[in-house]
């Protein structure tokens, strides 16, 4: 591949990739994106962070374990 052909998303990576790094749930990164704590962005119905904003995120990132619901 030629730096004319060069790949527009070397440099991001989709949410299952970002779960697995921040071993939590895709679901949760989702979360974490709409609440603005994520920064990404949406192109065709599909969420990319870059991989620079992921490693900082991850950083300083603990991942707690949330309520779980209960049934009545």
């Amino acid at each position: 591949m030629s730096v004319l052909e060069s790949d527009p998303f070397e440099d991001y990576e989709d949410v299952s990739f970002a779960a697995k790094r921040l071993k939590i749930h895709p679901e949760s990164v989702k979360r974490l994106i709409r609440l603005g704590k994520l920064p990404a962005r949406k192109i065709a119905n599909k969420w990319f962070i870059r991989k620079d904003e992921l490693e900082q995120f991850a950083g300083h990132y603990i991942p707690r374990p949330g309520n779980r619901r209960k049934l009545l």
